[in-house]
């Protein structure tokens, strides 16, 4: 995927750094510095897909100062991107409407499928935080999981994969490691043979080829 992203932070290298490597992969990126420029931005512009927000501008945001860029990036989404953030924190931020939590520490390469998996409708949030974001919901796979399983029973590869959704690798990756938590599995055989156990491979209703929109995980009924 590729859209326009807006970077609010105030750590220009940082700010410099991703912006190259988001202009790589087709993404139009705008900064800002301070909390005042990233709203004015966002009201003035609605054509943004995401919006990549850090957490200390310099000092801590707080969960209402989240809330009004949420509001002013109306349908973009919003995630979060800081080195240090607490459950209750991320959890509240969830409540308000943000899309996820990005640690600092992710790769590049990571980032690439964590953008798709947000702009495909679904959150994002560091593995530590998995249990208690999924403690309703940890044995349910979403339309999207359904699928990429079905297509790894039938032999596909992520590459393949990747291709029918128009995801990334990293992306499919992702998926794949989510349904493995969910299901118990110990790798993508085991968790193919515990679905087809289970018969809820053929509740997926997504044929081959087609990718499905909307929101395929409901995680803010799950925190």
């Amino acid at each position: 995927m590729s859209g326009k992203i807006l970077i609010v932070d105030d750590h220009l290298l940082v700010a410099e750094t991703l912006s190259a490597f988001l202009k790589s992969i087709n993404y139009k990126v705008v900064f800002a510095t301070n909390l005042f420029d990233a709203r004015s931005i966002l009201y003035k512009d609605g054509s943004f897909d995401i919006v990549l927000l850090d957490l200390r501008l310099p000092h801590f945001i707080t969960i209402k100062e989240i809330e009004s860029i949420v509001v002013a990036a109306k349908s973009a989404k919003v995630l979060l991107f800081s080195a240090h953030a607490d459950k209750q924190t991320f959890v509240r931020a969830i409540e308000v409407g943000a899309r996820g939590l990005v640690p600092k520490t992710l790769s590049l390469a990571s980032l690439q499928g964590v953008l798709d998996l947000v702009e495909g409708g679904q959150l994002f949030f560091p593995a530590e935080f998995a249990e208690r974001a999924l403690e309703k919901n940890d044995t349910i796979l979403s339309d999207v999981e359904l699928f990429v399983l079905r297509e790894i029973s039938f032999g596909l590869t992520n590459k393949q994969i990747a291709a029918d959704l128009n995801i990334s690798e990293s992306s499919v990756k992702m998926h794949m490691r989510m349904i493995c938590k969910k299901l118990g599995a110990k790798n993508r055989a085991h968790a193919v043979a515990l679905l087809k156990k289970s018969g809820e491979e053929r509740s997926s209703a997504f044929p081959r080829q087609t990718y499905p929109t909307g929101s395929v995980v409901d995680m803010t009924k799950a925190v």
